[in-house]
């Protein structure tokens, strides 16, 4: 190996092609590929995120309505035709807490539980809830169960 036969390791070298501004006799002198005047020619240049050429960009021409409420509290609803079924599969029986409904994969840790009043409750259960709907509390109660919040 001599001085006049070293080459760079395969893929090491990235700068493929012409270099560009490097004069007119290089071939790519003058505006350097860039074009004459124009934005895109300047030094500096950098394009808005979205920008379509001029073109009215795709967040301004997509209609735009509504609210979206920053403060809202998301609740994971549970029926009590769900607890009916849950206590005739025996998986539950007097209780049902949040550890129990984070078990049965109800819902996540972290979540706030919601019972609703869809179905019938025929069997007494304690049940643990950030919030119940009035005809759930009903249906709870009327089987001779308790309505615990949290």
């Amino acid at each position: 190996m001599s001085l006049n036969n070293l080459k760079p390791a395969l893929g090491s070298n990235k700068n493929s092609g012409k270099r560009l501004g490097r004069g007119q006799g290089s071939g790519k002198g003058g505006t350097s590929t860039k074009g004459h005047k124009g934005a895109q020619s300047r030094s500096g240049y950098s394009r808005k995120i979205g920008f379509e050429g001029g073109q009215m960009p795709l967040q301004r021409r997509v209609p735009k309505f509504g609210f979206k409420n920053i403060n809202r509290k998301e609740y994971v609803p549970i029926n009590i035709d769900t607890i009916q079924l849950l206590i005739e599969q025996k998986r539950i029986k007097k209780q049902l807490k949040i550890k129990n409904i984070l078990e049965l994969n109800l819902a996540h840790k972290g979540d706030l539980i919601k019972i609703l009043g869809r179905g019938k409750l025929e069997s007494p259960v304690e049940v643990y809830a950030h919030k119940f709907s009035k005809s759930a509390e009903n249906s709870i109660e009327k089987a001779g169960g308790k309505v615990i919040k949290l």
